[in-house]
């Protein structure tokens, strides 16, 4: 039976069968949080961000608002049906009987909290203190989808207790650098230690059976090995990056349009030994294009290479956010139809196209893009 807006189904296997259902983001009460150990980690010595916490000035949570409620309505006008999550107060505490920390974040990067894969979508650990109760922002659609949908899975990962164990203090005794980061991501020595099981949505792609998770900042091997277990009719891959000081959710860094056809950030390339089940499997990885900007946009935690941070939409189609001139010429070259959307002004608050969205319904069933292993 063919999709219908009319009626909820959660089902989506892949991050290129074409889309009819998605979650997309607010910027409502989002708020810069304290320093907490894996949130401090993953900001830059020479950052803006540093030393700053509090809710983001009103104009720019407006101008935020605006461009995702664009982003939204265009989408809406493409056919497929778009819902939003209600935003809690971001600014009471995070306190557990484990830590308190003053703020939380927001809920524009449903992407980070939500992984959906068949019909099941699943609430991820997360890493940050500050995030611990992020999923309430969702509960609504999660309830919702459970109510109209007999066969939807409702799941949520063991909330990790997030002490002092669980991060190196390594990482905050001093000015590190570039250079010593790259050394140990090299190494896989992150942030985050082996305590308990940690993991960001972020962190995963789907490939029909298989799944690939980045091992970095946000997610540790516990993480990735409880989601082996979770989902053991897939096989679960474990990737890195080691020209990444800063691994944090792999969407940025490694991005399928297409099966057969994957973009690769030039700068943190999948190591060799890495791509074999991707050759083996005719899969090209081609290096994405130079963004179009040398920096950030001001008090945004990612890096310009946000560039190729798109949605695909099908096979065909793909958003690219309107500046990134260099990644739609691109895109174009690859045989895909380009729809610009302005998102720059809201990056900041969690993430570019990618980060603000969470499937709910793909067209599509789960299925073997990797049969030789």
């Amino acid at each position: 039976m063919s999709w219908s807006p009319e009626k909820t189904e959660v089902k989506s296997w892949n991050e290129w069968d074409p889309l009819r259902h998605v979650i997309v983001g607010r910027a409502d009460d989002c708020h810069i949080p304290p320093e907490e150990p894996a949130l401090d980690a993953k900001v830059p010595e020479d950052s803006d961000m540093r030393g700053q916490w509090g809710r983001r000035p009103q104009e720019t949570i407006d101008r935020a608002n605006e461009l995702l409620d664009n982003f939204a309505g265009m989408l809406e006008k493409r056919g497929l049906r778009v819902d939003r999550p209600t935003s809690i107060d971001h600014s009471v505490p995070a306190t557990t009987p484990d830590f308190h920390t003053e703020s939380q974040f927001g809920c524009m990067p449903p992407r980070d909290v939500l992984l959906t894969v068949g019909r099941e979508m699943l609430e991820a650990t997360m890493s940050y203190r500050c995030r611990w109760f992020e999923y309430l922002n969702y509960r609504p659609l999660m309830q919702q989808y459970f109510n109209e949908d007999p066969k939807f899975r409702h799941e949520s990962a063991p909330k990790p207790r997030l002490t002092d164990a669980d991060y190196h203090p390594d990482y905050l005794s001093e000015k590190i650098g570039d250079a010593k980061r790259l050394e140990w991501a090299a190494e896989k020595f992150f942030v985050t230690t082996e305590e308990e099981p940690l993991f960001d949505a972020a962190d995963v792609l789907r490939f029909g059976k298989d799944l690939v998770v980045q091992h970095g900042f946000t997610t540790n091997e516990k993480g990735i090995e409880w989601l082996r277990r979770h989902f053991p009719d897939h096989r679960v891959h474990t990737v890195n990056f080691p020209g990444d000081p800063y691994p944090i959710h792999i969407d940025a860094t490694f991005t399928p349009l297409r099966p057969g056809l994957i973009l690769n950030n030039p700068q943190r390339r999948l190591p060799k030994d890495q791509r074999k089940m991707f050759e083996a499997n005719d899969w090209e990885i081609v290096d994405a294009a130079q963004p179009s900007h040398n920096s950030p946009p001001p008090l945004c935690y990612s890096s310009t290479w946000l560039s190729m941070n798109v949605l695909v939409l099908d096979p065909k189609t793909v958003c690219v956010e309107k500046s990134e001139v260099y990644q739609a010429e691109q895109m174009d070259k690859l045989g895909m139809e380009v729809v610009e959307v302005e998102l720059r002004d809201a990056y900041a608050f969690g993430g570019g196209l990618h980060c603000c969205t969470a499937d709910v319904y793909r067209d599509g069933e789960c299925e073997d893009y990797f049969p030789n292993m």
